[in-house]
């Protein structure tokens, strides 16, 4: 592992390309120098021939905690200026890798929050490890999902239960969340990298061209207008910034105290 906020890693003889978050001390908490650099990298891998595979995983104790809420207080002018800035460079990120003919698998531990639930929805697999809790957590803060999470939960789970997950705030463990189509395959912690190496080789020994296309068209299947929702995602996001139930979310969770939200 390097000292870059996402290391990148490619085997040329395999294939298998690995963009790893690398904020462990903060959980892979995305901030906008992680956003940058997962740009950078998403651009990197693009430019690479040859790959056939990408894996998208954090380093530490977790795939990701979500968005650093610190970055957003203050006043809603200030909030919206870091936000868009992640986002700047988060949502083209995501449009790159899913222009890609190489799969996309998210490996994930720890917990997979907010932004990294969103992240790891993006990807075409999620291997998890047993133990790794899978949370919406905007609403903790008064906001609403952005990277790409309203529209992977709606596609791949249904509208029903992410307003479930969304409204009622639940906390999936890795079972619930691959009862409910979130998630691809578990193991757990002394199974975990051979399950996970072994889904990474048959994907990088598929037809890479073939898997490029059948994106495509369940993407089109799907509406076809993730680059407009993303940005849809970000207008109700910074909306959301003017509200006093933000302002109060955010207040409550840097004090690790429970938000008293008034629906204003």
């Amino acid at each position: 592992m390097t000292d870059r906020l996402v290391a990148t890693d490619f085997d040329a003889g395999t294939g298998v390309a690995t963009l790893t978050f690398n904020r462990p001390e903060a959980l892979n908490a995305i901030n906008v120098p992680l956003a940058e650099a997962f740009l950078a990298a998403a651009r990197e891998l693009k430019a690479l021939s040859g790959v056939r595979c990408v894996v998208l995983t954090g380093a530490g104790r977790a795939f990701m905690a979500g968005g650093d809420v610190s970055s957003m207080s203050g006043t809603p002018e200030q909030a919206g200026k870091a936000i868009s800035a992640i986002l700047d460079a988060v949502n083209p990120a995501i449009l790159l890798l899913r222009s890609m003919d190489a799969p996309v698998i998210a490996a994930v531990k720890g917990v997979a929050a907010g932004a990294g639930l969103s992240l790891a929805l993006m990807a075409d697999l999620v291997v998890a490890r047993e133990d790794t809790k899978f949370l919406v957590a905007y609403n903790g803060i008064g906001a609403v999902p952005d990277c790409g999470g309203s529209w992977f939960m709606a596609h791949k789970i249904g509208a029903c239960r992410a307003a479930e997950l969304m409204l009622l705030g639940r906390t999936l463990t890795a079972p619930e969340a691959k009862d409910w189509g979130l998630i691809t395959e578990l193991a757990p912690e002394n199974e975990y990298e051979s399950l996970l190496n072994g889904i990474i080789d048959k994907v990088a020994n598929g037809p890479t061209r073939a898997f490029g296309a059948f994106r495509q068209l369940t993407d089109r299947a799907n509406g076809g207008q993730l680059a407009a929702h993303l940005e849809a995602e970000r207008a109700a996001f910074l909306e959301m910034t003017q509200t006093a139930d933000f302002a109060e979310g955010v207040s409550a969770f840097l004090a690790k105290r429970p938000a008293q939200f008034r629906g204003q």
